[in-house]
């Protein structure tokens, strides 16, 4: 190993790496000297073993427990290998919330840590980029264009917007649409956003375009920081035409931070998802018969634009058949048998795709042949998936139709792989290269296997290191025996006797409350009977479903200090509330996936056909890990105190409780019931944390 005090030029990239490392992480080394951060021997042990992964271009799966300090542990050694391997380090989350942290907290401390420490001050300079998806930027060349053909393509009412937009690019930095204040007209948005192949570097200007802009700094850039839905699309993609020095992929490394995500987003778009709003939309921008305007109004006659009217109305009927006949009694419904439905739409789509080919012959300039290019591959995307899940042509997948909306007036067309290891072995482990994938939750009774199987990493170097928190100390868990199981028979019972407790343990904690739920329906029922007892008591009260967003409902939690938030479904995981403002999580039910989906449906099938247990194999395995991504909302930080509370019998009355149990931040809990819960709750020790000191009945 080199000391401080020795210089690492001499050292080739592959060899020293790990000794840098080991001099930032060690006990007394220079994260610690000269930040004077805490020595983290969990932090440590994974900066070693990220640095050996990057050095050796090999995969690594890790699970780092709440409080190791990952993403130092990955930023440090990903910087100082990207500069010394010219090669980009690729960093993934799950949430824009992770990926702002990244650019503004982590990467700040890993650039101030180089430039005050001599044998490090050549990484000081590394550059960093945010990267979203081309439709998030403005393109100049197609405001251009939309401009000039204004008249064809919006109606009066959108024309207004169009100059909004067209203002506000002569002031902007960024091009980026989240920054336009109020968010601009969708429709109008999608006409001069980047996500068009006329947005391309021979029409357009990277000094002058955001996305090309973008796309530059990009390739300057030794982090470049994405997130889970971009990487997975841009992969099952094809990646962005990358060159020899890779982004996405074949040079860089990568490094997925929330890693217990990577196989349900990874499905979602290595699938394909066609709506009947989204077919609408892209025959509109074609042509609105009703509005007079569309892309090829300037460019076609009659006959082609009545071809574009007859496949609008031959997708409302086909959509609107598929409703009836498929989803009149059920939201959702697995499609499996051959000649489900009449191709009635394909026809009409073809016709389209031949217009628009004969458009594009007689159109010679860049830009506008370009765009019409791009808008007719969307036809055709649409024409090819739509006769594709007709024929059920994707054998490994499996097929389902769905209803959405306010008023479930859209239809979507939806296929997912089965197992979607097989795709990841291939996109992200067939080469050598180094993949990190980390969370704080991945292993099933401390084993790693399973989700190593899951995402094709099987084989693969893993490790896994606790938690560094002092959770006998600081955490007090309760466990609910008497509330009755979640079944059809006992289903207003049991909601009744949960609301009750809630109360009762909201009530007793001075501190903040976060409420999980596993549905909507609980949720609701729940914020309706509670809501104005928690205002009355003085309580700010958020629920999910009021109209903000996770990011707006985390911060009122937060600054309120003793709100109460009811949440499901994403808030299991990402919600990061530190002291006294989070002091309680409580959890209505153990958080099983409902059965009936169709992808669980079709991993269940493929299980028992190879002679496995659905539930043992899939679906424990799944609650398990949402179960202490929940409970790992409490405790953020090291002096963080706070209880857990449990309201599901289950853990305690069936056999798969104990593995619940075992899942648990400590050994002991205490047990509790209505007739002895204010004695339970009585001994709450003061030492603890004033913020959960009992607060007395009626106060």
């Amino acid at each position: 190993m080199i000391s401080p005090n020795e210089g690492a030029e001499s050292r080739s990239p592959s060899h020293y790496l790990p000794d840098i490392v080991a001099c930032v992480f060690n006990e007394n080394g220079w994260l610690q000297s000269t930040l004077s951060l805490e020595h983290r021997p969990e932090q440590s042990s994974m900066a070693k073993a990220v640095s050996l992964s990057m050095q050796e271009d090999q995969p690594l799966v890790f699970e780092a427990g709440t409080g190791v300090g990952k993403s130092l542990a990955y930023l440090i050694p990903g910087v100082i290998h990207s500069i010394d391997s010219k090669r980009p380090c690729i960093v993934s989350s799950n949430t824009i919330a992770l990926q702002e942290q990244i650019e503004r907290n982590d990467l700040p401390i890993c650039r101030t840590l180089f430039r005050k420490v001599p044998e490090l001050e050549k990484y000081a300079e590394f550059r960093s980029v945010i990267l979203v998806g081309k439709g998030n930027y403005l393109c100049p060349t197609r405001l251009a264009n939309a401009i000039t053909n204004k008249t064809e393509l919006f109606p009066n009412d959108e024309i207004d917007e169009l100059k909004r937009i067209a203002d506000w690019s002569q002031n902007t930095k960024t091009g980026l649409r989240r920054d336009m204040n109020p968010i601009p007209n969708y429709d109008v948005w999608e006409m001069v956003n980047a996500e068009s192949s006329a947005c391309n570097r021979k029409n357009c200007n990277p000094k002058t375009c955001y996305y090309q802009k973008a796309r530059v700094e990009m390739r300057k850039a030794q982090v470049v920081i994405v997130n889970h839905s971009l990487l997975f699309a841009l992969l099952s993609a094809g990646g962005l035409a990358p060159n020899d020095n890779g982004i996405l992929l074949p040079e860089d490394f990568l490094i997925i931070d929330e890693a217990h995500t990577t196989a349900e987003v990874a499905t979602e778009h290595f699938g394909a998802r066609i709506s009947s709003y989204g077919l609408d939309r892209q025959l509109k921008n074609l042509f609105n018969s009703k509005r007079k305007s569309g892309v090829v109004r300037k460019w076609a006659h009659p006959k082609q634009l009545q071809a574009i009217v007859d496949a609008q109305e031959a997708s409302q009927e086909f959509f609107g058949y598929i409703a009836a006949t498929r989803l009149s009694q059920r939201a959702i419904t697995r499609i499996s048998e051959p000649d489900w439905c009449e191709p009635t739409i394909v026809s009409p789509l073809k016709a389209v795709v031949q217009v628009m080919d004969s458009i594009l012959a007689k159109i010679e300039d860049g830009a506008m042949h370009d765009e019409l290019k791009d808008q007719r591959n969307r036809v055709h995307s649409y024409y090819a998936g739509i006769r594709r899940f007709i024929d059920l042509a994707e054998k490994d997948h499996v097929h389902w139709i769905e209803r959405s909306g306010r008023r479930n007036q859209i239809v979507t067309l939806r296929t997912a792989p089965i197992e979607i290891a097989p795709y990841l072995r291939e996109e992200l482990f067939g080469e050598e290269r180094s993949v990190v994938l980390t969370s704080a939750t991945l292993s099933i009774a401390q084993d790693l296997v399973p989700f190593q199987l899951k995402v094709g990493a099987e084989g693969k170097t893993a490790h896994r290191v606790e938690s560094p928190f002092d959770y006998e100390a600081n955490t007090r868990i309760y466990v609910a025996s008497d509330i009755p199981a979640p079944t059809s028979e006992e289903a207003k019972l049991a909601i009744e006797t949960l609301i009750d407790y809630i109360k009762f343990c909201v009530d007793r904690v001075a501190g903040g409350t976060l409420v999980l739920f596993t549905n909507y329906s609980d949720l609701r029922k729940a914020g309706d009977a509670l809501e104005s007892h928690f205002l009355d008591s003085r309580r700010a009260f958020f629920a999910q479903g009021q109209g903000l967003n996770r990011s707006e409902l985390s911060a009122g939690l937060r600054n309120s200090g003793n709100g109460v938030l009811f949440g499901t479904d994403s808030f299991w995981t990402g919600v990061d509330v530190p002291g006294p403002a989070l002091s309680q999580v409580i959890l209505t039910r153990l958080p099983f996936d409902v059965p009936t989906h169709p992808i669980a449906e079709a991993k269940s099938e493929r299980i028992k056909e190879q002679g496995g247990n659905p539930f043992a194999e899939m679906t424990l395995p799944e609650a398990l890990i949402r179960f202490r991504q929940g409970i790992g909302r409490l405790i953020r930080k090291k002096d963080d105190q706070g209880i857990i509370t449990i309201l599901d019998s289950r853990v305690l009355q069936k056999s798969y409780g104990r593995q619940f149990l075992q899942s648990l931040p400590k050994s002991k809990f205490i047990r509790m019931n209505q007739s002895d819960r204010e004695d339970r709750f009585r001994d709450i020790d003061e030492s603890i944390s004033p913020t959960l000191r009992r607060i007395p009945p009626g106060q």
